[in-house]
Formats: structure tokens, C-alpha cells, sequence
């Protein structure tokens, strides 16, 4: 009797099938040959185990194995005030940094979430509302990242926006009933950028925004 397997023939709990099928298909590269797909796992997201034959320099295929991560992509945003010189940043706990060595894993970062079923920029406006009560007018795209190639399959996509700090933000943002619970703080860029340099600002994609913001971005100049 074959039995049946959630987010394989079945659906999962967020009506997913297939899930073993990720990249048997790809065909871009012609020394790239995805043989085989294992699902290890397929909670709120999915871990793989793919095997794979790779044409070397020599052009001969050699078997590998690469365990992939696949949590969807996301987008963050940088919000500044040009007038103010300041920027927007939330804090929240993150357990994976707490485990892995932050003091408290009170992380501070701009505001981000997963598109879902979104396109980059709807989800970032969304998630903006959500963690800042920042309704975000024009926005400019700033690039797209694969943040860790090696596992993890997400990329994200950069923006920034103005926002007016003059006319008062919120102490708190999040969803209650989603566990979130966002801390509002407000930096000038300079304090931010020496938060950056002594460790106290420790976020990749935040980090990334803030050297975009003073290279080429509102507040390029600025040291």
C-alpha cells in the first residue's frame, strides 16, 4: 500500500504538493544535471536534500549532495527622513541569534517580511504598515541579494522610501496575534552608522542599507 505523504501527493497544511519535484526541471546551465529531490522536512517551510551531477572543469560529472532551505523570498526597506537625517529601524527578539551567540537577541533591523504570495514591492508596503504604521509613498528599488547562497534559497529585495519623523511615529509595531512584538527607534545616521562600526547594529540587510544610504543613497557624504 502506498501511503500518502503531505506536501507530496497530498497537500500539506498550507495546501502545498510537489514539494519533492524543486528543480528536476532546471535546464539553464548544461553542466548542471538535478537527478533526484528528497523532502526532509516541510513545516512552515522546506528543507531538501537534492542530488545533483555537476560537469567540472575537466568535464567530468561528479555526484553531489546539497541540502537547500527554502523559506520563499522577502523584501526589507530602508525608511529615512531627509529633512530629519534619520532613519527608521525596529528591534525585536530573534531566537536563531539568540542561540547563536547575541547577548540578549534584541535585533535591531529594517523593516522585513516574506512576499508570500505578493510582488516585491506590494509586500514591502505591506510589511511596512505592519512593523512601523509607515505608509510608504514612492519607493525606490535598491538591488536584490541572495542573502546565504550556500543553504538558503531566499533573495531579497531592497528598497527605501522617505518617511516624515516630524509628524510623530509609534512606539510599537507587529502583529500581536503572529507573536510580534517590534520596538520603534529612531537613529540620526550618523549614531547609526556608529552603531554599525561597534557591533550594536549587526544585521546583514540592515547593515547593507545603511553603507547604500551614505555611498549612494539620501545621504551619500555622510561619514
Amino acid at each position: 500500500m502506498t501511503l500518502s505523504r503531505p506536501g507530496i501527493d497530498i497537500p500539506d497544511h498550507r495546501g502545498r504538493t510537489g514539494l519533492d519535484r524543486a528543480g528536476l526541471d532546471l535546464d539553464r546551465n548544461p553542466d548542471v544535471r538535478v537527478t533526484g529531490v528528497e523532502l526532509l522536512a516541510a513545516g512552515w517551510h522546506v528543507l531538501r536534500r537534492t542530488t545533483l551531477e555537476y560537469r567540472g572543469p575537466s568535464g567530468a560529472w561528479e555526484r553531489q549532495q546539497r541540502e537547500t532551505y527554502d523559506r520563499g523570498n522577502g523584501a526589507t526597506i530602508l525608511l529615512y527622513d531627509p529633512a530629519r537625517r534619520t532613519v527608521l529601524l525596529t528591534r525585536q527578539f530573534r531566537y536563531p541569534v539568540y542561540v547563536n551567540g547575541h547577548p540578549d537577541g534584541m535585533l535591531i533591523e529594517t523593516a522585513a517580511g516574506l512576499l508570500d504570495e505578493d510582488d516585491p514591492a506590494t509586500a514591502i508596503r505591506r510589511e511596512a504598515v505592519e512593523e512601523t504604521g509607515v505608509e510608504v509613498g514612492e519607493l525606490e528599488h535598491v538591488w536584490d541579494v541572495y542573502m546565504s547562497p550556500g543553504s538558503v534559497t531566499e533573495r531579497i529585495h531592497f528598497f527605501a522610501a522617505p518617511y516624515d519623523g516630524g509628524a510623530g511615529i509609534g512606539a510599537r509595531g507587529g502583529l500581536a496575534d503572529e507573536g510580534e512584538h517590534i520596538e520603534l527607534v529612531e537613529f540620526d545616521i550618523g549614531e547609526a552608522l556608529g552603531m554599525v562600526r561597534d557591533g550594536r547594529i549587526d544585521d546583514a540587510k540592515t547593515i547593507m542599507l545603511l553603507q547604500w544610504a551614505v555611498l549612494d543613497g539620501p545621504f551619500a557624504g555622510e561619514k
